[in-house]
């Protein structure tokens, strides 16, 4: 994982991790340095209702091993919550 989601590689599937506990799976298209702007995305939002109760590491590996289930097809939230960000492709499968 990574810190600086200015070096994140356009048009890859990547988990971002972010300060106010969202976690966004998706493609990253670009970041201006205030935004972040993703197509085809998911989101897991610990405030939501519904969630599984398995949580957000599990989402995240069922999302490596299956796919992204696409709840938006743009998305741009502020860059200055990015913890980290990894690609997809390195997160570990299921089995």
């Amino acid at each position: 994982m990574t810190q600086n989601i200015m070096e994140a590689p356009h048009g890859m599937n990547l988990v971002i991790r972010c300060s106010d506990g969202l976690i966004y799976i998706g493609r990253f298209d670009q970041c201006n340095g205030f935004e972040v702007l993703m197509h085809d995305c998911d989101l897991w939002d610990p405030g939501a209702a519904g969630l599984p109760d398995s949580g957000p590491e599990h989402w995240v590996r069922e999302t490596a091993t299956y796919g992204v289930d696409v709840k938006h097809r743009d998305l741009r939230f502020d860059a200055h919550l990015v913890e980290s960000w990894q690609p997809l492709g390195e997160v570990e499968k299921l089995r």
